[in-house]
């Protein structure tokens, strides 16, 4: 099982993550905090201080176009936001 399925690069991650070292992780939606912080530290060879968690509900939409009304559905998905110790960065970029 995965922890950490992708992470967050906006606008307003990058933005968080230069002025307050906090970076954005989409998790699996059955990790708790001490899970995602452990998969953190391994994967990235990073100290965390604080990891918090918000659930994100399907959302489903409809469409009227000329064919008729065509159903959407966006899935589910749990996000994490993690606190890094001072001094330590992530960089998501090192591999290109």
């Amino acid at each position: 099982m995965s922890i950490l399925i992708k992470p967050i690069i906006t606008e307003k991650m990058t933005n968080d993550s230069e002025l307050n070292n906090r970076y954005g992780f989409v998790v699996n939606k059955n990790a708790n905090k001490v899970e995602i912080k452990n998969a953190v530290e391994n994967t990235y060879g990073v100290s965390v201080n604080g990891v918090r968690t918000m659930n994100y509900p399907v959302k489903r939409t409809t469409k009227f176009t000329k064919s008729g009304m065509v159903n959407g559905k966006k899935g589910a998905y749990k996000k994490a936001i993690v606190q890094l110790a001072d001094g330590e960065i992530i960089d998501f970029y090192n591999n290109i």
